[in-house]
């Protein structure tokens, strides 16, 4: 019988459930990237349809477009949802002095923001080009950058929520403002004919991958701590 070496931490149930979620995700975020690097066809004609269409509606219902040019631009933005991590991560600094928590989440989503970009620009994936375009952006499109930031601090922010016990009126409102915001920062940006379904989906993915993979890293065996507010 084998016995695991004196002094080597055990891996924590927490630790082993992130590592695993975080190697499906990765398996999935493998099968989208690969198509969309590949260019293969039946995506790009799946992705074109549903854009076209989406379009479409877009020019006709200039209440709902403006809403979303609203939503995209103020609360759903990549800034917008980095300020809330910031926040955040002051509120666990001044109120629990949580130093190394509040570090953890601000360097998190710093490292997804750079992961981000470095693979807009090793994908190189063109935007949507319309000639009767309802908003404009920069950069290239794959993953989308507000579905990844919403996804990741999000997602981060409910983990802390979930680890420190919340009661259940403030995790269900957790959850539903995280679902909304999740969803709507990809709804969007395909709606104003910014980015193509399969960036939205790649930007979750990937949020969500970044996500697990910080949750296992919080959670790395031998940190010796009971739960985020301890620092």
């Amino acid at each position: 019988m084998r016995r695991r070496p004196t002094g080597t931490p055990s891996r924590t149930p927490r630790h082993r459930t992130a590592l695993r979620v975080a190697a499906v995700l990765a398996g999935c975020w493998a099968l989208l990237l690969t198509p969309v690097a590949l260019r293969w066809r039946p995506l790009l004609v799946l992705d074109g349809d549903v854009s076209g269409a989406t379009h479409r509606w877009a020019v006709r219902d200039h209440g709902v477009t403006h809403a979303f040019r609203v939503l995209t631009d103020w609360v759903w933005d990549p800034l917008t949802m980095r300020l809330v991590c910031a926040a955040a991560a002051l509120w666990l600094v001044w109120r629990r002095a949580a130093w190394r928590t509040a570090w953890w989440l601000v360097v998190s989503v710093a490292l997804a923001a750079v992961l981000q970009q470095g693979v807009k620009s090793a994908v190189g994936r063109p935007r949507p080009s319309w000639p009767d375009p309802v908003d404009r952006a920069h950069y290239a499109a794959f993953p989308s950058g507000h579905a990844m930031t919403a996804t990741v601090v999000c997602g981060l922010l409910l983990w802390l929520l979930h680890r420190r016990g919340a009661g259940r009126a403030l995790w269900r409102t957790g959850v539903a403002l995280a679902a909304v915001s999740v969803a709507g920062a990809g709804v969007t940006r395909v709606w104003l004919g910014v980015h193509w379904p399969s960036d939205v989906l790649g930007g979750w993915l990937l949020g969500a991958l970044v996500v697990a993979v910080a949750v296992a890293v919080y959670e790395w065996p031998g940190r010796g701590r009971t739960g985020p507010a301890s620092g």
